[in-house]
């Protein structure tokens, strides 16, 4: 499963702690450019930052290679999106993995794209 950024942010707040058996699970994996959206912003706070690290340090990240490019750029010519999205789910599409997000409409539109919100779902 493709963890997206808002739910490694999330397991990385105290009130998030539910969301751990996620970003521990075996098969968790991120997109490369997670790295960049979760630990890219201005007022990141150095314990957030350490508790962020420590998370994708710990999870395999899937590269961003040929293959998940082209079908990035396949997907914003298809609809209009953000290029961290477009990734995200170029990403998941191309390793046959599902999208764990909060953001459902972010990524709903797109064909064959398995999403799985844990903040709707019953069970994780």
């Amino acid at each position: 499963m493709l963890l997206d950024t808002n739910i490694v942010i999330y397991a990385c707040k105290p009130e998030g702690q539910e969301l751990a058996v996620l970003t521990s699970h075996p098969n968790a994996a991120v997109a490369s450019v997670i790295w960049i959206e979760s630990l890219g912003y201005k007022s990141i706070q150095p314990e957030e930052e350490l508790a962020i690290r420590g998370v994708l340090s710990a999870i395999m990240t899937y590269p961003l290679d040929e293959e998940v490019i082209q079908r990035a750029i396949q997907l914003r010519q298809q609809k209009s999106m953000k290029l961290g999205d477009a990734i995200i789910a170029a990403t998941a599409l191309e390793y046959g993995v599902p999208l764990v997000t909060r953001n459902e409409g972010d990524f709903k539109h797109i064909a064959g794209l398995q999403i799985i919100n844990p903040f709707a779902e019953q069970t994780l």
